[in-house]
């Protein structure tokens, strides 16, 4: 045993040597061309860094500019749905006010209670959107606030672009049937029976997506915290 391990400290010193004796007669040159590599591989690294900012910082920009141009769709559309709305609810107004030229008493009756009970079934989709967007804004302030902390926020905002369309689309439903329940006071047609149990269907559709969406943001924002908890730790 101490014959073989002897032999092995003759070769790897033979080894050595070698290797030594072929940098002088290079003159040293491939130590300095081990050095150039390491220093060229140094470079490409810093290259390549510069490249990911620049592709990170120009993806920003492009989130950014997207995100304005969402937000002035948006306030174009909200716009527009509350002219629609004040619309609907002069009509509703005017429909009350025919009420009062009614001289059977019965019919009188049973219109104001129809009349009622349309703007309740709005008041009621207009309650629960209200309640939505007001979750929303609470998800979107708990954003900025880690935002500012240096959080990951990319998947939460995400979730809230999705929440704000479906939003959107429920208030646009709305109006919609706001219209029709102000066209006129007589009891509804069958086709339009159909066209307000379509878009009361929709509204629900759309607010409850909405509401995953910021369960989802929540959830999102959650797993963000421990990823930078845990990435401090580490560090």
């Amino acid at each position: 045993m101490k014959k073989y391990l002897a032999l092995f400290i003759v070769l790897a010193l033979m080894v050595f040597l070698n290797a030594k004796v072929v940098r002088a007669e290079n003159g040293g040159r491939d130590s300095d061309d081990d050095s150039a590599k390491v220093e060229s591989l140094d470079d490409n690294n810093e290259d390549e860094d510069k490249n990911d900012g620049s592709i990170n910082q120009d993806a920003k920009i492009k989130r950014e500019e997207i995100k304005k141009e969402l937000e002035i769709k948006r306030e174009a559309l909200k716009k527009e749905l509350e002219i629609k709305r004040e619309e609907a609810k002069v009509k509703m107004e005017a429909l009350r006010e025919s009420i009062k030229g009614e001289k059977d008493e019965a019919k009188a009756k049973i219109k104001e209670i129809r009349v009622e009970g349309r703007e309740k079934a709005l008041e009621r989709f207009d309650g629960v959107v209200e309640r939505i967007t007001s979750l929303k804004d609470k998800v979107i302030a708990r954003i900025s606030a880690l935002k500012l902390k240096e959080v990951d926020v990319t998947a939460a905002e995400s979730f809230i672009a999705t929440a704000e369309t479906k939003l959107d689309t429920a208030k646009e439903k709305i109006t919609e049937a706001n219209s029709l329940l102000a066209t006129s006071i007589n009891e509804l047609t069958k086709e339009n029976k159909t066209k307000l149990r379509i878009l009361t269907q929709e509204i629900q559709t759309s607010v409850s997506e909405a509401h995953q969406a910021l369960k989802d943001s929540v959830k999102a924002l959650k797993n963000a915290i421990k990823t930078k908890l845990e990435t401090q730790i580490t560090n």
